[in-house]
């Protein structure tokens, strides 16, 4: 099953797809080459493959809570134009058809959360019908970080994912924290990008961290102070990595982040001064 609860909350896990990506040195440029050998236990299959290249997965995770239906964050979308990363040019992949196979139509989403605005975050929020972008959840409320609505370059995808939901009325911009309800709780975590967000779960015993790109491989639990390429501010993006995982390790939470592939999350504890998987979750292994 691609489902756990934790709390209250139902964990339902959403694949769009998942496999190789790019070259360790250019995905992390800081990270010691031999750090990948060092710790290929760790990393392979499922976040580094035999092809020597570090594997993700693009996924949604969908949330039910107090009677609503969540989603955080969309991956690609299908028929998007992406010249600059050919593998996510336009899509034409069966992730509703997925949602549906969870038990969840487009209509029946109530909130979306965007934890930050790159592309392969927002693809979903939008659907092409009849040559216009429209909302592929019409009756959801989008939820995403004021600091990150702002034009990027041309062709990206502010205009054809995000403009789209402000213009339908649906966007409600957050800034700093935002209560979602009793369980789950939005917090700015910045450094991937000005307005990168986490969700913190807590619901009866169990806590849980929705931690969207504050890390892409398991190397950075062993490496917390090296970023990927696209940390657009660096030195912030360590400080919420740190902070993060160290609030996680202290209250036993498990982390969920957006691209991890395998079992996709895991539990944590301080190691020194970085950390350590204790446990994969329960998901089985893409």
């Amino acid at each position: 099953m691609h489902e756990i609860k934790l709390g209250d909350v139902t964990v339902t896990r959403v694949e769009e797809m998942h496999g190789p990506i790019m070259a360790p040195g250019a995905f992390f440029p800081e990270l010691p080459a031999d750090a990948w050998q060092e710790h290929r236990d760790l990393l392979v299959p499922d976040h580094l493959g035999a092809d020597d290249l570090v594997h993700a997965a693009m996924q949604t995770w969908l949330l039910r809570s107090e009677g609503r239906t969540i989603l955080v964050d969309t991956g690609v979308g299908n028929d998007k134009t992406r010249p600059s990363v050919p593998m996510w040019d336009h899509l034409d992949r069966d992730f509703l058809d997925r949602l549906a196979t969870a038990g969840v139509r487009p209509e029946d989403v109530d909130l979306v959360v965007n934890t930050h605005l790159h592309a392969d975050h927002v693809g979903w929020n939008t659907r092409l019908v009849d040559g216009q972008w429209v909302p592929t959840f019409p009756n959801a409320t989008y939820l995403m970080p004021r600091a990150d609505y702002q034009p990027r370059t041309a062709g990206d995808a502010f205009e054809d994912s995000v403009v789209p939901i402000h213009e339908s009325g649906q966007a409600r911009f957050w800034e700093d924290a935002y209560v979602i309800d009793a369980n789950l709780r939005l917090e700015a975590a910045p450094g991937h990008t000005p307005g990168s967000a986490v969700i913190k779960l807590s619901s009866g015993d169990d806590r849980a961290l929705f931690a969207g790109d504050l890390l892409h491989t398991p190397l950075q639990l062993l490496h917390p102070e090296h970023n990927s390429c696209f940390c657009e501010d660096p030195a912030a993006a360590r400080v919420s990595r740190r902070r993060l995982l160290g609030w996680a390790a202290d209250a036993g939470a498990l982390v969920l982040p957006a691209h991890f592939s395998g079992h996709s999350a895991f539990e944590v504890a301080h190691r020194g001064d970085a950390f350590a998987v204790t446990e994969w979750a329960a998901f089985p292994r893409y």
